[in-house]
C-alpha cells in the first residue's frame, strides 16, 4: 500500500470521528458501582487508565526507544483529558490521545517498509501491524477509534503477508451462518507439517503474534495457526461465554480438511484468557491434541473470587465487561457472574484427568494466575506440569517462559 493511500486511509478512517468518546469512559457503571471506581481510583494511584506492556510489545518487535517515544508524547499532551489523573485519557483524535500517536508510529513503520525489500519490508509492516493494534487497545467493542484502528492492522498484516518468505493463509471456516477468521501460517507448502493453534486474552489481537512464529515456531518447522477469542478482532460477532474455546473446538475440527497441517500434530499456546480457553479445550477435544501450553491464564482463583476480581483495574474489568456485552455494569454481579468461567466449578478440573499434557505457568507473584491454578491443572493432566517463572527481569521470564512452551511442544510434537 503507497504511504499516500495509507495516509488518506487513516484519514477517511478517523474523520467521523475527531470527537469520539474517549476509551475510560465507555464503559457504563450502575451508580454505586461507579462510586466504588472511584474511591479505588483515588487508593490505587495509577497513572495510566491502561496495563502498559511495555515488555511484551518489545518481544513482539517494537523498539523500546520508540514505545517511550509515543507513552512520553501522550503524558505530555496539554489536551483535556477525561481523567486528570490518567495520562492515556486524552480526548479527541489528535496529539497526545492514544490511538492516534500509536496510529502515527504505524503509519511510519508502514512509510519505512517502503525503503526496503523482502523480509525487512515485511518486518517493518508486521511492526505497523502491532502498532495499529496497540492503537486499538485494550480494543473495547463499542470504542470507534479502536475498531479503525483494528482495519490497519488487519490491512498492515495483509499487506506484510505478501512481502515475508514465509506463507501465510487466511481461513475462514463457517459457524452459526458466519465465518471465523484464522491466519495459518507456514515455511513451507510441500508436505504437512505440524501446528500449534496460538490465541492471545481478550485484549490483544490474532496479529500480534507474528514474532512467535517468526522467531520460535518457524525454526522448527512448525506451523503456526491464530484464532482470537470470542467476541474480540475477527470474532466480535461472538460473545464471551463460559464455553471459551466453543470456537477453537470448530477450527480444531476443520484441520483435517486443511492440506498443509498434519493433524495429528496439533499443539495449543493460550496466553492469558486464551490458556483457560486451551485448557478447556484440551479436555473438550483430547483425542485431537498432543500437547497444550498456557500462559498466565485465570483458570480458578480470581474468577472464584469476587474481591479478588473487584482489585483488577478499571480497564480490565472494561473488557470483561465488554465480552460479555454488558451495558451497565454492575461489579457485584459481573464478579458473579464469572465464577462460571472457572474451570474448577465447571468440573472440568475435579473429574477426570485429560491425557493432553499440559504445561500451565505464569510468572512470580502473577494476580491473575497464581501458582494454585497452574497445580490444579497439572494434577489433571497426564504428565502435566506446573511452573513458575521467577526471574530477575521481567523480560528474562518472558524468553524462559517461551522458551520452555516451544520445547515442550516440540517434545510432543516432533516425536
Amino acid at each position: 500500500m503507497s504511504e499516500e493511500v495509507s495516509k488518506n486511509l487513516s484519514e477517511t478512517l478517523f474523520a467521523k470521528h475527531k470527537q469520539a468518546k474517549e476509551t475510560s469512559a465507555l464503559t457504563q457503571y450502575m451508580p454505586s458501582s461507579q462510586t466504588f471506581l472511584e474511591q479505588k481510583q483515588q487508593q490505587d494511584g495509577y497513572k495510566w487508565y491502561r496495563n502498559l506492556r511495555r515488555l511484551q510489545w518489545a518481544w513482539q518487535g517494537l523498539d523500546p526507544i520508540e514505545i517511550e517515544s509515543v507513552l512520553a508524547k501522550i503524558a505530555a499532551s496539554k489536551h483535556s483529558r477525561t481523567h486528570d489523573e490518567w495520562l492515556d485519557t486524552v480526548m479527541g483524535y489528535h496529539s497526545g490521545n492514544w490511538t492516534y500517536e500509536w496510529t502515527k508510529l504505524g503509519m511510519l513503520h508502514q512509510k519505512r517498509s517502503a525503503e526496503f525489500k523482502g523480509e525487512q519490508a515485511a518486518d517493518e509492516l508486521f511492526n505497523a501491524s502491532l502498532c495499529f493494534s496497540i492503537a486499538g487497545y485494550p480494543h473495547l467493542k463499542n470504542d470507534n477509534l479502536a475498531i479503525q484502528a483494528q482495519v490497519l492492522a488487519s490491512t498492515a498484516y495483509s499487506e506484510a503477508a505478501k512481502k515475508t518468505r514465509y506463507t501465510i493463509k487466511r481461513l475462514e471456516i463457517p459457524y452459526q451462518n458466519k465465518q471465523i477468521v484464522a491466519h495459518l501460517h507456514l515455511t513451507k507448502t510441500d508436505k504437512p507439517q505440524p501446528v500449534v493453534m496460538v490465541t492471545a486474552g481478550l485484549d490483544s489481537l490474532q496479529t500480534d503474534l507474528w514474532s512467535l512464529f517468526r522467531d520460535h515456531l518457524a525454526k522448527r518447522d512448525i506451523a503456526m495457526l491464530t484464532v482470537d477469542m470470542p467476541s474480540i478482532g475477527h470474532n466480535t460477532h461472538w460473545n464471551l461465554t463460559e464455553d471459551t474455546s466453543v470456537l477453537h473446538q470448530v477450527v480444531l475440527d476443520e484441520l483435517y480438511h486443511i492440506p498443509w497441517v498434519d493433524h495429528h500434530k496439533v499443539g495449543l499456546i493460550g496466553f492469558r484468557f486464551g490458556g483457560n480457553a486451551m485448557v478447556r479445550l484440551s479436555f473438550m477435544a483430547q483425542e485431537k491434541i498432543k500437547a497444550c501450553v498456557s500462559l498466565g491464564a485465570p483458570i480458578h482463583d480470581v474468577l472464584s473470587s469476587p474481591d479478588k476480581l473487584k482489585q483488577m483495574p478499571k480497564m480490565y474489568l472494561d473488557v470483561l465487561a465488554s465480552r460479555l456485552g454488558k451495558t451497565a455494569v454492575d461489579i457485584n454481579s459481573l464478579a458473579g457472574q464469572l465464577m462460571a468461567w472457572s474451570l474448577k466449578v465447571q468440573g472440568i478440573l475435579s473429574g477426570r484427568k485429560t491425557r493432553v499434557p499440559i504445561l500451565a505457568m505464569s510468572l512470580e507473584n502473577d494476580p491473575v494466575s497464581p501458582l494454585s491454578d497452574n497445580q490444579l491443572v497439572a494434577t489433571y493432566s497426564d504428565y502435566g506440569k506446573a511452573k513458575k517463572i521467577s526471574a530477575k527481569t521481567i523480560t528474562q521470564g518472558y524468553e524462559q517462559s517461551l522458551d520452555l512452551a516451544i520445547k515442550w511442544l516440540e517434545d510432543e510434537l516432533i516425536r
